[in-house]
């Protein structure tokens, strides 16, 4: 049997999201629980942004001082990987009877209504924690399912994973109104650019301002749709 890592030596996070919190030091019974501290920075990322999730305001709507924080929770990084964990959460069942293209699809599109609801996670690295692997698992599931080995499965969980997480971006910065990219300032970016275009040496681009495609998203499934199409040349 291996022997059990030090969870000190381990990623910010990583033992505390499976195990749960440390026993409790010597001293007064804490007045607080991790799961509280984190569904506090939870409720300050959803409602001010992530941002506004830092460890003194965290303390401060909990009613305790900084430096008390540190009983429930070692650091700003390991705080980060458990207010990951719970904002984004469990993935919902695997419906049954769908074809691998149909479950993919449906994982994607569960996937990119948490990135809508919290934009924050965006801005947040993912961790190898429980609720973040239970996605890869179902992911895993379908792919071998349709016959690929466990590491091509990984391979293609993880391209999946990013496409979705960037076209949410994407999704993201086209509209947010101070974004150049933004659908509001399409027409103003395009008059601005279509002549720097022309006479500059981009006729692609130009060809693209002028027919009023540019700047413009590819449709949003068109990414996810291109690389399933490569994982189904992987299949036997």
């Amino acid at each position: 049997m291996p022997i059990e890592p030090d969870p000190r030596a381990l990623p910010p996070g990583l033992a505390p999201a499976w195990l749960g919190a440390p026993r409790p030091r010597r001293g007064p019974k804490p007045s607080h629980t991790v799961e509280g501290v984190v569904a506090a920075a939870v409720e300050l990322a959803d409602t001010e942004g992530l941002a506004a999730a830092s460890l003194p305001n965290i303390a401060s709507a909990l009613g305790l001082t900084t430096n008390a924080l540190y009983r429930y929770v070692s650091s700003k990084d390991e705080l980060l990987i458990l207010l990951a964990e719970a904002g984004f959460g469990a993935p919902p069942p695997a419906p049954d009877g769908l074809d691998w293209r149909s479950a993919v699809r449906t994982w994607a599109d569960a996937a990119a209504k948490r990135y809508a609801a919290r934009p924050w996670l965006l801005d947040v690295r993912e961790g190898l924690t429980p609720h973040r692997l239970r996605w890869t698992e179902q992911l895993l599931a379908v792919f071998t399912e349709a016959g690929l080995s466990t590491v091509d499965a990984l391979s293609c969980a993880d391209l999946v994973s990013a496409v979705v997480r960037a076209t949410a971006d994407r999704r993201r910065t086209v509209s947010d109104p101070d974004s150049p990219e933004s659908t509001e300032n399409a027409a103003d970016v395009r008059a601005f650019l279509q002549p720097r275009l022309s006479e500059g040496g981009y006729p692609h681009l130009a060809e693209l301002a002028e027919a009023r495609e540019y700047p413009a998203a590819a449709p949003e499934d068109f990414a996810l749709e291109r690389v399933l199409d490569g994982i189904a040349a992987l299949l036997p």
